[in-house]
């Protein structure tokens, strides 16, 4: 008789069976699970040419009346459920602003406004409510956007981490402005705004379950601003992505798929803080795949790299800015990776999950 398969507890990678017929949590890892639930099951019932882009959100054109003219708008929206909720350098509250607004700003779009809806759970202590409802009126100011309309629905206890939040953001995009996953082209230069992995490393230091300690902050920020300065250089920025879950590896392969390109990386020039690059080491995770809250890919025209990648480092969030690889269009629509041994491998979307969820 055979012997029983040992139960394994704790950090779990879900084995990415496509034949599976039930949701694991790989499914909502921002990896290759997510991806291929998202086009098997959502994209192909919601089927029409705004939702087939893929990008972070729509861009519609809305017509101004008897002017003829239109407004492009670009809508976003996002849930989060982070474990928790409160972290060092940001919680659930700041989370949702933050990641709805850099969803727009993704797209090019100046965001205006938010709305907000919150499934609370039973026995939820009302201090830790407004204290979330703080942080996300803080939030709304640095970026600038209006919180105009939201709901709140009541779960019983055990059904919800203390509390979830969906948020859902308005823009407007600026004339001239072109951004789309779809625009990668061959020659084009690959930019990051910061150190990977903060976000991701922080929150699981903070849940205190893999015993290990950090002296380490989230990322989690508001972009609108550091994209509007990108763009009053230059418009010829043709991608923009905020790597959340699934981090850097897999956000460059979705951009490889969508513009049907290869994107050559430079292991050497991707920033890594030491305390990150240790945790990962320690834990066995690679920093490539760690989620991200603050930090943006720009994928823009050779000619104004240099530009771009100045006007990042006087900006707050972009003073570690670097130029970590190109665009390339005999790669097929892979991603590889420059090792600092001199060797090339190729580097795939996240499998199955490889952290605790963190956003």
């Amino acid at each position: 008789m055979t012997d029983p398969l040992p139960t394994i507890e704790g950090l779990v990678c879900p084995v990415p069976l496509p034949h599976n017929e039930r949701i694991v949590l790989g499914h909502g890892s921002g990896g290759r699970m997510s991806f291929d639930l998202i086009t098997k099951i959502f994209t192909s019932s919601f089927d029409n040419p705004i939702l087939k882009q893929g990008d972070d959100g729509g861009v519609l054109s809305i017509s101004t009346g008897d002017q003829a003219a239109s407004q492009r708008v670009a809508i976003s929206t996002d849930s989060h459920v982070v474990t928790p909720l409160f972290f060092p350098g940001g919680d659930i509250g700041k989370l949702a602003v933050c990641g709805t607004v850099n969803d727009v700003a993704m797209m090019g779009g100046n965001p205006l406004y938010l709305t907000t809806g919150f499934i609370l759970e039973e026995g939820l202590d009302l201090e830790i409510l407004r204290k979330v409802i703080e942080s996300m009126r803080s939030s709304a100011v640095e970026a600038k956007v209006q919180v105009i309309a939201g709901d709140t629905k009541v779960v019983q206890k055990g059904k919800a981490d203390g509390l979830y939040i969906n948020t859902t953001g308005l823009g407007l995009i600026p004339d001239g402005v072109n951004i789309s996953g779809h625009n990668a082209r061959p020659g084009d230069v690959v930019i990051l705004s910061g150190t990977i992995g903060d976000h991701g490393i922080a929150v699981l230091a903070a849940r205190g379950e893999l015993d290990f300690e950090a002296q380490l902050e989230s990322d989690v920020a508001p972009l609108n601003n550091l994209v509007r300065a990108m763009l009053d250089v230059s418009k010829a920025i043709h991608v923009l992505r905020d790597p959340t879950r699934g981090g850097l590896a897999t956000s460059l392969n979705e951009i490889a798929l969508q513009s049907g390109v290869g994107i050559n990386i430079y292991e050497n020039a991707i920033p890594v803080k030491p305390a990150v690059a240790a945790a990962c080491e320690m834990l066995g995770f690679d920093p490539l795949y760690v989620a991200n809250e603050g930090k943006l890919i720009a994928i823009v025209a050779n000619e104004v790299a240099e530009q771009i990648l100045s006007t990042l480092k006087v900006h707050p969030l972009g003073q570690e800015a670097a130029i970590i690889g190109k665009i390339t269009e005999h790669a097929g629509d892979h991603v590889t990776l420059k090792t600092t041994f001199g060797t090339t491998r190729m580097v795939d979307m996240l499998s199955g999950e490889m952290l605790p969820r963190i956003c």
